[in-house]
């Protein structure tokens, strides 16, 4: 009998001890952490002057250029020719004699063509730069867009005008499209016994065959 009340009490004490072991919190930072930006980062911004450009048919806006830290962000709008996912496909940062090609696409808002309305795509271009970036006299460069074939598209839309430019640049590539599992595939199916399918495959899936070149170019200032 005293055993047991022993034994009781013994798990009376331990149950208690381990209910009013405090809770774990995770440090609030962890929650509410943002990005840090030393305060003697540049932080400006400016409306371009030129912020219209227009070629290949497409226009390009760029209406705002802001510096924040590291990031150079631009503002850019361009026109859509049809309801394929057109993108930017290449742009640059140039300044002081750098040439930065590396960047980031975040979407804004996509309107999609309609019969009687243009289409027109938002995003934002963020280039990391050095915080002493000398951006006084800077260009951003957008070389070209792109509308990345979709399922079955190679078919449906490309291979027309592949073939055709396959035959004007006398390539002696043939192209076709096979059912595949119920699916049609764009392939080829002829090429010169000295070029190789790597080499084929290279000239007949260039980007060439979906992108709109430029280019559209900005100028602008943000000197400090």
């Amino acid at each position: 009998m005293n055993k047991f009340i022993l034994l009781s009490l013994v798990f009376i004490t331990a149950c208690a001890s381990f209910s009013q072991e405090p809770a774990v919190v995770l440090p609030q930072f962890l929650a509410t952490a943002t990005a840090y930006i030393d305060p003697s980062y540049p932080r400006a911004q400016v409306e371009l002057a030129a912020p219209n450009q227009v070629a290949s048919g497409i226009e390009i806006r760029m209406e705002r250029v802001a510096v924040e830290g590291k990031s150079v962000n631009a503002d850019v709008c361009f026109t859509l020719p049809d309801k394929s996912d057109w993108l930017i496909w290449s742009a640059s940062l140039n300044y002081g004699g750098v040439v930065l090609q590396e960047y980031g696409t975040t979407l804004v808002s996509l309107q999609e063509p309609a019969e009687d309305q243009t289409g027109l795509r938002c995003d934002t271009l963020t280039f990391v730069v050095p915080p002493d970036a000398d951006l006084s006299n800077a260009m951003i460069i957008i070389d070209s867009v792109a509308a990345t074939p979709r399922e079955g598209e190679y078919c449906s839309v490309y291979m027309p005008k592949i073939q055709q430019a396959m035959l004007q640049r006398d390539t002696g590539i043939v192209l076709d499209c096979v059912d595949v599992n119920g699916l049609l595939e764009m392939q080829i199916i002829s090429k010169p016994p000295e070029m190789s399918q790597e080499q084929a495959e290279q000239i007949v899936y260039s980007d060439e065959f979906y992108t709109v070149k430029g280019p559209w170019s900005f100028s602008f200032n943000l000197s400090q």
